[in-house]
C-alpha cells in the first residue's frame, strides 16, 4: 500500500521534469527594447479602491521612454477611497491621461471586465495600434512599454504578456508568492503558451499588450465578461482566433500589491482556485489526491518510510526542490525554500479546498466588496 504511492510520485516527477514544457526553467524573459516604427498605444487601467498604488503606477507610465503616441485611460470603477481624485490630479498636469468615471456594474459582468470594456470603447483606445491592459498596482520601468511593443512587432505577436515581479518582503509573501509563480508555470508552461502549434494559452493580467486587430477579432472582452480568471480567458480567445501570443517573465515591471499575512494569500488563492477546477467536485478530489502525491507524500516517505521507499521519496523531494530553484533565484530567495515546498503545497491545497467551501456558501467570487455568481 505504501509502495504504490511512492512509485506513482516518482513517475509523476519524472514526467514533470522531462515532459511538461520545461516549466521549471522560469523563462523566457522579455528582453530589451529595439527601435520600431512610431505606433499609437493606449494604456487601459481598471481601478477600484487603489489609492495606495495609483499615483506610482500612473507616474511610471507617464514617464515611459517611448517614441510613439502614448495615451492612458483610467476607468475609476466607483472607488470609495479617492482613487479617481488622485488620478484626476495627475491628469491636470499631463493631457495624455484621461480619467473615466465608471458606469454602474452591468449584470453578467465582473467589475474588472466591465471597467476594461469601458476603457476599450474610448476614442483614443479605438485609434490605437496596441492596447496595454495593466493593473492599478503595477509600476513599469521606463523602457517597459518600448520593450513590449518591440517584441510584438519583431515576432508579429497579437498578445505579449508578462508575469510581473510580485512583492516579496514579509514572511507570508516570501513563503508563498514564489510558489504561486512556480505553480502557474506548471499549469501553463510558458514554452507551450508561446508555441503556435500547441493549444495551451495563458496570460498574466498585470501586463497584457494586445493588438487592435486581435481585440476586434475576439470582440474585445465581451466574450469573457463574467470570467474571474480573465487574463487566461482572453489569451485563450486570442490564440483560438489564430493569433500568436507570448508569455514570459518581466524584469522591468513590479506589483506593489501587499499581502500582510498568510490569511491574505489564502484569500487570494481561494478567490479563483475552484474556478480553475471548473466548479467540479470530482476535479477537486483528483486535484487533492494529485497534490498529496506530488508534494506531500514524497516528504512523508522520506521521513517515515524505510529502505527503497525512503529513497524513492527522497528522490522526489530533491527533484521538486531542484525544480523550484530557478524561481527562487528569480526572487532572490534562499535555495532552502525548495525543501519547504511540500508544506507550501499543502497550504495551497487547503486554500483550494477553502475555495470550494466558499463557493458552496455563495462566497466564491468575492473581490473588492463584490460577490460574483459562479459561471459553470
Amino acid at each position: 500500500m505504501i509502495l504504490v504511492p511512492v512509485l506513482v510520485s516518482v513517475v509523476i516527477w519524472a514526467w514533470l521534469l522531462v515532459g511538461r514544457g520545461a516549466f521549471w526553467r522560469s523563462g523566457p524573459v522579455l528582453g530589451a527594447a529595439h527601435p520600431t516604427r512610431p505606433l499609437k498605444v493606449t494604456v487601459v487601467i481598471p481601478a477600484r479602491d487603489e489609492a495606495e498604488h495609483i499615483s506610482d503606477a500612473l507616474r511610471s507610465l507617464l514617464n515611459q521612454q517611448f517614441n510613439g503616441d502614448l495615451r492612458i485611460v483610467l476607468v475609476d470603477d466607483n472607488s470609495s477611497d479617492g482613487t479617481g481624485a488622485i488620478a484626476l490630479g495627475l491628469a491636470e498636469t499631463d493631457s495624455r491621461l484621461r480619467v473615466v468615471d465608471g458606469e454602474t456594474l452591468k449584470t453578467g459582468w465582473t467589475g474588472k471586465m466591465w471597467a476594461v470594456s469601458q476603457g476599450l470603447r474610448q476614442e483614443e483606445t479605438l485609434a490605437a495600434d496596441y492596447v496595454l491592459l495593466t493593473d492599478a498596482d503595477i509600476v513599469h520601468g521606463p523602457r517597459h512599454l518600448a520593450s513590449l511593443v518591440s517584441r510584438a512587432e519583431r515576432d508579429q505577436l497579437s498578445l505579449v504578456s508578462e508575469m510581473v515581479r510580485l512583492r516579496c518582503e514579509n514572511l507570508a509573501e516570501r513563503a508563498t508568492l514564489p510558489a504561486f509563480v512556480f505553480f502557474f508555470q506548471l499549469l501553463y508552461p510558458f514554452r507551450w503558451v508561446c508555441d503556435p502549434g500547441k493549444s495551451t494559452a495563458a496570460a498574466a493580467g498585470g501586463t497584457m499588450l494586445v493588438s487592435q486587430e486581435a481585440l476586434r477579432t475576439v470582440d474585445g472582452v465581451n466574450r469573457i465578461s463574467a470570467a474571474l480568471i480573465d487574463d487566461v480567458a482572453l489569451a485563450r480567445e486570442i490564440k483560438r482566433g489564430g493569433h500568436k501570443i507570448w508569455l514570459g517573465h518581466g524584469d522591468q515591471v513590479v506589483s506593489q500589491r501587499r499581502y500582510t499575512g498568510f490569511s491574505d494569500v489564502w484569500k487570494m488563492i481561494a478567490r479563483t482556485a475552484y474556478v480553475q477546477l471548473k466548479y467540479s467536485p470530482w476535479v477537486l478530489i483528483g486535484t487533492c489526491l494529485g497534490m498529496l502525491l506530488v508534494y506531500v507524500e514524497p516528504a512523508a516517505a522520506s521521513i517515515f518510510a524505510t529502505g527503497v521507499l525512503r529513497w524513492g521519496g527522497a528522490v522526489c523531494w530533491t527533484s521538486m526542490a531542484l525544480a523550484f530553484q530557478p524561481t527562487l533565484w528569480r526572487y532572490r530567495r534562499s535555495p532552502a525554500w525548495g525543501l519547504v515546498l511540500p508544506a507550501i503545497g499543502l497550504f495551497y491545497l487547503t486554500a483550494t479546498i477553502g475555495s470550494a467551501v466558499r463557493f458552496y456558501h455563495g462566497r466564491g467570487g468575492q473581490w473588492k466588496n463584490r460577490n460574483y455568481p459562479s459561471q459553470r
